[in-house]
């Protein structure tokens, strides 16, 4: 393996290339499950041309965040598989439950608890329309979603929760994805601090993933604004050793994600080996990662002459004039 820098691990062998086609194929059927989610009454796998009847009258949900969201559990799943152990996903914005709900669905989980959503054509039209809808699926990561345990609708809490996870639970490692928007909140800026508390010969780790989408709903983000030094500063002087994943390209970008997630699941086991055999307890410097990803990243790049993918245009529904309007029921099919 080759050597892995903070600004971002170099290209390896670390993610073959027959392994990176089938993490890519993975992560673009979650985010067409998430567009589907948002968009889609009908036709759900898109067998016959896309028409205005299949789309939903009212389109509910936030795009921005999902495509990311699912990137970083298909990389999870890799290393879980291969190594075996023991980690939860924690999605920081809640609101893009459709970068939650389609792996879970993909990977069978949604399917088990609820059959009538299986993994058929026929279950994902159930999916697809019972999306945002009242009584049905919720658009954020609501309590009936599969293993959740943290909703993300009230932005803030995602590492605090993510903290408490891993008290007395030594094995565990809790991979906590923080939005940009939601690190400006109160609560947010102030759980950084909770690395202080970790012990690392009983607790297990948070490996913080901030995603550095770069906008809110309507407004730039503050942390996607400032210079890399100082961004890579702040969080050495919260106590964490950061790791950068930054770019748009999907196969660089699945290859720097798998070897810096190698090298950041290496740094805590590492730190765990010394506090608990070696018997020698210190407060560590936790890793963490900063993904600089576009927001709607995969998504149309331009929609009637403005700028969708990598703006604030990206964060809920990108366009929603479907209906009677042939141009963007084209965007919508492509």
């Amino acid at each position: 393996m080759s050597k892995h820098s903070r600004n971002g691990a170099s290209h390896s062998a670390t993610l073959e290339d027959d392994e990176l086609r089938l993490v890519d194929a993975w992560w673009r059927a979650c985010n067409y499950l998430s567009a589907g989610m948002i968009f889609l009454a009908d036709n759900p796998l898109l067998h016959e041309p896309l028409k205005a009847e299949h789309v939903k009258q009212r389109l509910l949900g936030h795009w921005g965040a999902s495509p990311a969201l699912s990137f970083v559990w298909a990389h999870l799943n890799r290393v879980i598989k291969r190594d075996d152990i023991d980690v939860i996903f924690m999605a920081g914005p809640g609101h893009g439950a459709p970068g939650v709900l389609g792996p879970a669905y993909l990977e069978g989980t949604y399917s088990e608890v609820y059959p009538d959503k299986s993994e058929d054509a026929e279950g994902m039209q159930k999916f697809f329309k019972q999306f945002s809808f009242p009584g049905h699926i919720g658009s954020h990561v609501t309590p009936e979603t599969p293993g959740s345990i943290h909703e993300g609708g009230e932005l803030g809490y995602s590492l605090s929760h993510a903290y408490g996870a891993v008290l007395d639970n030594p094995d565990l490692i809790v991979a906590c994805v923080v939005g940009d928007g939601e690190a400006e909140t109160g609560p947010l800026a102030t759980a950084w601090h909770s690395n202080k508390f970790i012990n690392p010969a009983r607790d297990g780790a948070v490996l913080p993933i901030l995603n550095l989408n770069g906008y809110k709903i309507a407004n730039p983000t503050i942390l996607a604004r400032i210079s890399h030094q100082e961004l890579e500063a702040l969080f050495v002087g919260y106590g964490y050793r950061p790791y950068f994943v930054e770019g748009s390209d999907h196969a660089e970008m699945h290859r720097k994600m798998a070897d810096t997630l190698d090298a950041a699941i290496a740094d805590i086991r590492a730190i765990r080996e010394k506090a608990r055999k070696d018997k020698h307890v210190e407060r560590p410097r936790w890793p963490m990662i900063v993904l600089r990803t576009p927001k709607g990243w995969t998504g149309p790049k331009e929609i009637n002459g403005h700028k969708v993918e990598g703006s604030w245009r990206a964060h809920q529904v990108p366009f929603s004039d479907v209906h009677g309007n042939p141009a963007n029921l084209a965007v919508l099919e492509r």
